[in-house]
């Protein structure tokens, strides 16, 4: 069942995640800042396990709150997206008309940034987009669908997800793409 409210932007969720942080977590990310000062904890990882092992907070709010206090403020740019595509923005376009692609699937597409890669979900993450050197890497969760030459089988590329496609250009961002992502997403 599609719901007729528009997708959610990256900035967007991780502006609400920032603002619940009190709500979810019991502490400002200011006191959280004071935390790990305390800790001792300098390293992003060190940082998330930390606030995971020893406050029970969830994964996505440590990582926020990691990334946050690692660099004193949002990861150097309002927009993690901005971000992530900085020394890859011939990329950029690639991720665009992929992500005009996936809107077009339904209003109910969730996407968060994660530190190298975005993750779109639904009610569960059915794939993602990784920008790499000269191409869009895209993941997507299509578990007893044979793989091909061109919808590989993820290996070692992201262990969450079934299958990778190297998408070089906005022209490769085809009927293909969109029927293996289609039924990523229907699944979801």
């Amino acid at each position: 069942m599609a719901s007729d409210k528009a997708p959610i932007r990256p900035e967007e969720s991780l502006e609400k995640m920032v603002a619940s942080l009190k709500e979810k977590t019991g502490k400002t990310l200011e006191e959280w800042q004071s935390v790990i000062e305390q800790s001792g904890w300098t390293k992003h990882g060190e940082i998330v396990k930390g606030i995971k092992d020893g406050f029970g907070v969830s994964h996505g709010y440590a990582n926020q709150i990691a990334l946050r206090s690692v660099s004193s403020g949002p990861p150097n740019s309002d927009d993690p997206i901005t971000e992530m595509f900085g020394k890859r923005a011939e990329v950029k376009p690639i991720y665009d008309a992929v992500l005009a692609l996936l809107e077009g699937f339904g209003s109910d597409i969730d996407l968060a940034p994660k530190k190298g890669y975005v993750s779109v979900r639904r009610s569960k993450q059915f794939a993602i987009l990784q920008p790499a050197s000269g191409r869009l890497d895209v993941g997507i969760q299509l578990k007893g669908v044979t793989p091909s030459a061109r919808l590989e089988a993820s290996g070692s590329f992201n262990a969450m997800l079934s299958h990778r496609v190297r998408v070089p250009s906005v022209e490769t961002v085809d009927a293909e793409l969109s029927a293996w992502l289609k039924q990523a997403y229907d699944l979801a």
